[in-house]
């Protein structure tokens, strides 16, 4: 009886914070930023080998890189690498300075068509990866903006290119990217 109140108390208080970040493995909590949203669906900063090692032995079946491979963070080979460890990957080039719409729908369209495959999202520290998970979960997948936009406020504040992107792919598909809890003022320029 006390471990189901408890339970009951735990989910009323995450939930009245927004926050649909779940606890993952310690190896995959060594990842830069990494955060899971569901059982099939999670975003990080740039994974070494062996966290990508760590990756596939936690059942995802899916790499999706948003960044580009010239980055001095990036993985030399890390096609190779996802491929020989049995998983799909799958790269979307997005310019941190000058994100598009069709980058964001190139990733949703693989998503859609494959669905049930446990996907990692990343870039190179997950802003990007967090502003295209914050759109995916609230037009693909239902979540609530305040819920998606507190995990992503886990990471960052988008700043005004990221802002003014995510409003406009919002705005493409109908829907509002405002919520009670969502302030959207970008952080000050360094």
């Amino acid at each position: 009886m006390k471990t189901r109140i408890l339970s009951a108390l735990l989910i009323m208080f995450t939930g009245q914070f927004g926050l649909a970040v779940e606890e993952a493995s310690s190896s995959l909590q060594e990842i830069t930023n990494y955060r899971r949203y569901n059982e099939l669906f999670a975003s990080s900063g740039q994974p070494t080998e062996a966290q990508l090692q760590a990756v596939a032995d936690a059942g995802f079946e899916r790499v999706v890189y948003i960044a580009f491979t010239n980055n001095q963070n990036a993985l030399p080979d890390e096609d190779q690498i996802v491929k020989g460890l049995g998983m799909e990957y799958m790269q979307v080039p997005v310019d941190f300075s000058n994100p598009l719409p069709d980058d964001f729908y190139a990733f949703a369209d693989s998503m859609q068509r494959n669905t049930d495959k446990k996907t990692l999202l990343h870039c190179q520290v997950n802003a990007r990866a967090t502003a295209f998970s914050f759109l995916y979960r609230v037009l693909f997948e239902s979540v609530p903006i305040a819920e998606a936009k507190a995990d992503m406020n886990t990471v960052w504040q988008p700043n005004e290119t990221w802002r003014d992107f995510i409003f406009k792919v919002m705005e493409e598909n109908d829907r509002d990217p405002n919520c009670e809890t969502c302030d959207w003022t970008p952080p000050p320029s360094r």
